[in-house]
């Protein structure tokens, strides 16, 4: 089984999805391609009012992400999972504790409002996962179209179109991940998925294990090392449990050693 291209997702787990997520449309029409913005909001009770100078709409907006679950959490029965924003909320507030080791080399005001914007396509496009009939092509064709349309059609006009043209700056320079900024998000985006992992399993007593190949993505030394404290906790977890080896997806479990607090 191949893992995601984001951390967000796994194909194992419960395989089909019945219930309707936002921006999904029947799966015949996601096999043909005809997703476009315009297919999600004619769905809509209530449109977003485009090309004002208010920035209201886009408030409106938000609140998508807000009420969207987290698709990899539900598949596997997690309940009341968290939301979008949850996630992306939480990974700003990383971004913030990054040592002095690695936020001397980073503009972290730029990855914390990166962190909360990375998934903000998410609000029209849902939370796409492997087992949607959608390529990662067309994942990212959709995303582009959304990010269009929020920074264009819903804050073109508004305060002369400067906030939506940083907004889709941001936006397009965590989906390039040339910059060390967004490498390090994108870091950030994988042991946030991580801290949720381990907090699911303390919470419910499931073996969430398939995510943990996410840490093996991690690029930078510092996030790393946080990978590390977690599965170390995640050990302790299971061993309290009487279960001495947990499911690991393409890591080796910690040593017996813990690591240094």
């Amino acid at each position: 089984m191949a893992p995601t291209d984001e951390s967000t997702q796994t194909t194992d787990g419960i395989a089909n999805q019945t219930e309707p997520r936002a921006g999904l449309l029947d799966e015949s029409t996601a096999r043909e391609e005809k997703w476009s913005v315009e297919s999600v909001v004619s769905q809509l009770p209530y449109r977003y009012a485009e090309g004002t100078n208010s920035p209201i709409p886009f408030f409106h907006l938000l609140e998508r992400l807000k009420t969207t679950p987290r698709a990899g959490w539900k598949r596997f029965g997690v309940p009341n999972c968290e939301s979008i924003s949850d996630h992306m909320y939480r990974m700003s507030i990383l971004t913030m504790m990054a040592p002095a080791s690695i936020s001397s080399k980073l503009d972290i005001l730029k990855c914390c409002r990166m962190a909360l914007i990375h998934d903000m396509a998410e609000s029209l496009v849902g939370d796409i996962t492997p087992v949607d009939p959608v390529s990662k092509e067309e994942k990212s064709r959709r995303e582009s179209e959304t990010m269009d349309y929020i920074c264009g059609n819903l804050l073109g006009k508004f305060n002369g179109g400067l906030n939506g043209r940083e907004l889709r700056a941001i936006w397009q320079e965590y989906e390039d991940s040339e910059t060390l900024e967004s490498k390090f998000v994108h870091d950030i985006d994988k042991v946030e998925l991580l801290v949720q992992m381990l907090e699911y399993e303390r919470t419910h007593g499931k073996d969430l294990g398939e995510f943990t190949w996410v840490a093996t993505k991690i690029q930078s030394a510092e996030v790393k090392a946080w990978a590390d404290v977690i599965f170390w906790e995640r050990v302790q977890l299971w061993k309290s449990r009487g279960i001495e080896n947990p499911h690991w997806n393409g890591v080796e479990p910690p040593m017996s050693k813990p690591p240094s607090l």
